[in-house]
C-alpha cells in the first residue's frame, strides 16, 4: 500500500506532498476524446432536412456545366450499374468529351444499405476509369486521382474535376 503512495506522489517546490488521482485525470481525457468523436460524427455524418431537389437545384448553380451534360436514367445504370429509381433522387453529368473523365454524381439514397452500394459502385467506376484512361490520358488518371467522394446522411456526391474541391465545398453548403 505505501508503495502506490509512493508511485502516485509528487514532491512541491514547498516540500510537501502531492498525491497525482490518475483516475481523475483518465476521466478527463476520456470525456475530451468522446466530445471530439461525437463533434466528428455529427460533422460528417449529420444529415440534412432538405429534399433532394433542394439540393440538387442549388449545387448546379454553382456547376461549371458547358463541357457537361446532364445524363438521363439510363446513364447511371449504364456507367455505375445503379437503377435511379431505388433512389430518392439521382443526377448525373458527364463529360462532352470522350477523353475527358470529368462528372459529377449526386444521389440521395433511402437507407444506409444503399450508401455503401453506391460507395461501391462509385470505386469501381473510377477503377474502371483510370484502366481506360491509363495509357490514353495520363492527365485524366491523376484528376480520378483527385476526384473527391463525400457522404453527408443519405447523400452521397461524387466529383471528378479540376474544380473538384470547390464543388465539393458547394455541395457541404447546400446541406
Amino acid at each position: 500500500m505505501m508503495t502506490n503512495q509512493r508511485k502516485n506522489s509528487r514532491r512541491t517546490s514547498s516540500g510537501t506532498k502531492r498525491v497525482v488521482n490518475w483516475v481523475g485525470v483518465f476521466k478527463y481525457v476520456a470525456a475530451v476524446f468522446l466530445l471530439i468523436y461525437v463533434m466528428f460524427l455529427l460533422l460528417y455524418s449529420g444529415g440534412s432536412t432538405k429534399s433532394f431537389e433542394e439540393v440538387a437545384g442549388s449545387i448546379e448553380v454553382g456547376f461549371k456545366t458547358d463541357g457537361l451534360s446532364k445524363q438521363n436514367t439510363q446513364a447511371l445504370k449504364r456507367y455505375y450499374g445503379l437503377n435511379s429509381a431505388d433512389y430518392e433522387g439521382a443526377v448525373l453529368y458527364l463529360s462532352k468529351n470522350s477523353i475527358s473523365a470529368e462528372e459529377i454524381l449526386l444521389i440521395k439514397a433511402k437507407d444506409e444499405q444503399q450508401i455503401h452500394r453506391i460507395k461501391r459502385a462509385v470505386r469501381e467506376r473510377i477503377n474502371n476509369r483510370k484502366n481506360s484512361f491509363e495509357n490514353m490520358a495520363p492527365g485524366q488518371v491523376k484528376l480520378l486521382d483527385k476526384s473527391q467522394i463525400l457522404v453527408r446522411g443519405r447523400f452521397v456526391f461524387f466529383v471528378v474535376s479540376k474544380d473538384a474541391q470547390e464543388y465539393a465545398d458547394l455541395f457541404t453548403k447546400s446541406l
